[in-house]
C-alpha cells in the first residue's frame, strides 16, 4: 500500500485537475450559448436560400449555365474538413478526420483527392495522409462572414477554373450539447434535389432576369453555406468540450473520493500499528 504522503500528493493533484476541468466546462457552457443562438438563427435563412437557388438553377437556361452549376465527370475531388484549433473535446475532431479519410479511400477511390482544412487539429493529422491544398486555421481567431467568404471565394474560383469537379464539406452539425452529427455536405456543383415536376410547378416572376438573379445570389448562397457549416462546427466544438469536461470532472471527483477512502484506510492501519507497538512494548516491560 502506498504511504500516506504519496496518497496525499495524488489527492492534491486530482483535486487540482478537477478544478481545471470544472472551469473549462463552465467556460465552454458560456461560449456554447452564444454559438448555439447564432447557428439557430442562421439555419432557416441558409436552408431556404439554398433551396431557392437549387430550384432557380434547375429551371435556368442550360445554354449558358452558371459556372457553379456545371456538372462534370468526377475525377478531381476537393474535401473541405472543418475541425477545431484546440483539443480536449472528446471525439469531435477524430470523427471528422476518420470520415475524411473514409471518403478519400472508399467513396472517391481511384480519383484525385485534395484537401482544404479549417482548424489546426485537422491540418496536423490529415496533411500526413492527403495532399493539402491550403489550411485556414486562423478563421476561428476572428470568425466573421467576411473572413469565411474569402475561403469560399478561393474554393469557388478553383471549381470554376475546372481545378476540381466536386467539392464536399465534412463537419460536425450541432444537434444539442451532448450530440454532434458528422455531416458530409455537397458544396459544388449546385444540383437541384427537386424533381422535374416540382421545379416546373414553381411560379416565379423574375426581375430583372432569372440569369442575373442567379449570378447575384449563387455566390452569396455558397458563402453563406460555408459560413453556416463553420458556425455549426463551432457550436458543436463548445458542446463537445463542455460534455467532455463534465465527464472528466465527474471522473476526477470519483477518483478523489476513492483516494480519500484509501488514505483513511492507510491512516487507520498506521494508527492501529502504532497502538499495537505501544501495547507490545508495555507488555515487554512488564515481563
Amino acid at each position: 500500500m502506498a504511504n500516506l504522503k504519496e496518497i496525499r500528493n495524488r489527492i492534491a493533484s486530482v483535486s487540482s485537475t478537477m478544478q481545471i476541468t470544472s472551469a473549462m466546462k463552465m467556460v465552454s457552457a458560456a461560449k456554447l450559448k452564444k454559438a448555439q443562438d447564432a447557428i439557430t438563427a442562421m439555419r432557416p435563412y441558409s436552408d431556404k436560400l439554398t433551396e431557392l437557388i437549387q430550384d432557380l438553377s434547375a429551371s435556368a437556361d442550360t445554354d449558358q449555365p452558371n459556372p457553379y452549376t456545371v456538372v462534370r465527370q468526377e475525377e478531381k475531388i476537393l474535401l473541405v474538413a472543418i475541425t477545431s484549433n484546440r483539443g480536449l473535446c472528446g471525439a469531435f475532431n477524430t470523427n471528422v478526420i476518420k470520415e475524411t479519410l473514409r471518403l478519400s479511400k472508399e467513396e472517391f477511390e481511384g480519383k484525385t483527392v485534395e484537401l482544404i482544412t479549417i482548424g489546426k487539429k485537422g491540418s496536423d493529422i490529415l496533411s500526413k495522409s492527403l495532399p493539402l491544398k491550403s489550411s485556414h486555421d486562423g478563421v476561428f481567431d476572428d470568425l466573421t462572414f467576411d473572413n469565411t467568404a474569402k475561403v469560399a471565394e478561393s474554393i469557388m474560383e478553383a471549381f470554376a477554373g475546372a481545378e476540381y469537379d466536386k467539392v464536399v464539406l465534412i463537419y460536425n452539425r450541432f444537434k444539442n450539447a451532448a450530440t454532434q452529427l458528422i455531416t458530409v455536405e455537397p458544396f459544388l456543383p449546385i444540383v437541384s434535389e427537386s424533381s422535374e415536376e416540382e421545379t416546373n410547378n414553381g411560379d416565379y416572376l423574375f426581375e430583372p432576369s432569372q440569369a442575373e438573379i442567379i449570378d447575384e445570389l449563387l455566390p452569396k448562397s455558397l458563402k453563406i453555406q460555408l459560413f453556416k457549416a463553420i458556425r455549426d462546427s463551432l457550436a458543436s466544438e463548445h458542446g463537445a468540450r463542455m460534455t467532455a469536461m463534465h465527464k472528466a470532472t465527474d471522473n476526477a471527483t470519483e477518483l478523489r473520493d476513492q483516494l480519500k477512502l484509501t488514505y483513511n484506510k492507510a491512516r487507520q492501519a498506521a494508527i492501529t500499528n502504532e497502538i499495537l507497538e505501544i501495547v507490545g512494548g508495555a507488555e515487554a516491560l512488564k515481563g
